[in-house]
């Protein structure tokens, strides 16, 4: 029948290089004739980002940031950003510090260069999140894409091993939500299956070498991959699922998607066999679900919700909530019934297709 999709890509200037992240970043602001930066990272990094921006006319230095975004805290960020009459905002860190940036982006159009140090690709997207009142509630809008992304995989080097494979197995739920998302098309579905490739071998390599840059360069290009077909294709089931897992019961980010991930993937693999296919082929396994759980447990990644506050008791609120958001075109009917049992399997950390 030949293809027929449409694909949106979104304009977004990527400098990749070990290293070169302070040469980067001046050329940046430069670039943008900025004068008055608020650089959003955590007190743990102040270090390494006074020494990014020793010498960049930084107007405020912001390091209140919580994970899922809540809404008075992106108020008490914006009303700082206004008061210091910010034109330009820099972000350093996980999806939380690039979140935060685009709450304050989402009201005040301030551009962005994000500075990531782990795998969350939230800086390769337009979707930006707020959590009220416990619930969670995300959207699209062009004035939240940071104008600019700097990978250097030396900045990397400090984030842990276990949080390296939660992060990465974040992406890796980018890539394979990607498959089936709402606006899942040919140019996705390529960009999604090379982005599992570099983040299996990438990971696999941080495993094997902690401190090597090689593999944290991998995963970090393979993180990008994932976030750039996920912007486009839009939020799957999985992503659905861990959106309100997130917001509502304040799981931690990747941890949720590390744990969530097999089983979102064992639950749709048998109703999109192409997509399958494409995971298969990425992982160099014969089966999707074989190879990722292989892969999760050379990185030993977590598998049980229970592990991290989540109570079974939960189980029928969340199914309630989570049910009104699944895309129409998720491969598979998504039910109360199934839904159940798959959060279920999540909560005591099964392993699907075992």
């Amino acid at each position: 029948m030949g293809l027929n999709f449409s694909h949106e890509t979104l304009a977004q200037r990527v400098l990749f290089g070990t290293g070169l992240a302070v040469e980067h970043l001046a050329a940046e602001v430069s670039r943008l004739g900025a004068s008055r930066l608020m650089v959003i990272a955590g007190h743990r990094d102040s270090d390494t980002v006074t020494a990014l921006t020793r010498a960049l006319p930084v107007a405020l230095r912001y390091s209140e940031i919580i994970q899922h975004v809540p809404l008075e805290s992106a108020e008490r960020a914006r009303t700082a950003a206004r008061e210091n009459r910010v034109d330009l905002l820099v972000c350093f860190g996980g999806g939380s510090a690039v979140g935060l940036a685009k709450a304050i982006a989402l009201e005040t159009a301030t551009p962005i260069i994000a500075i990531p140090t782990t795998y969350a690709g939230s800086e390769a997207t337009n979707v930006w999140g707020l959590t009220e009142a416990g619930r969670k509630t995300t959207g699209i809008d062009a004035r939240v894409l940071p104008v600019t992304v700097i990978y250097d995989a030396a900045l990397s080097r400090t984030l842990p091993v276990e949080l390296s494979v939660t992060s990465g197995l974040n992406a890796m739920a980018h890539c394979i939500d990607s498959l089936w998302g709402p606006h899942a098309d040919p140019i996705n579905a390529t960009l999604a299956a090379e982005g599992i490739r570099a983040l299996a071998a990438g990971l696999s390599a941080i495993i094997s070498d902690p401190p090597g840059l090689d593999g944290r360069e991998l995963t970090l290009y393979g993180a990008y991959l994932a976030a750039v077909s996920f912007a486009s294709a839009g939020s799957g089931m999985h992503h659905k699922i861990c959106h309100v897992l997130g917001g509502s019961y304040n799981m931690p980010h990747a941890q949720t998607h590390a744990i969530l991930l097999p089983h979102v993937l064992a639950f749709n693999a048998p109703f999109a066999p192409r997509a399958a296919e494409r995971i298969a082929a990425a992982l160099g396994s014969p089966d999707a679900v074989t190879g990722l759980n292989a892969l999760r447990k050379l990185l030993g990644a977590p598998s049980a919700l229970k592990d991290y506050g989540f109570e079974l008791a939960n189980i029928p609120e969340a199914v309630s909530m989570i049910l009104p958001v699944i895309p129409a075109n998720n491969p598979r009917a998504v039910t109360a019934q199934n839904l159940t049992e798959l959060l279920t399997a999540a909560f005591h950390g099964s392993t699907p297709g075992s």
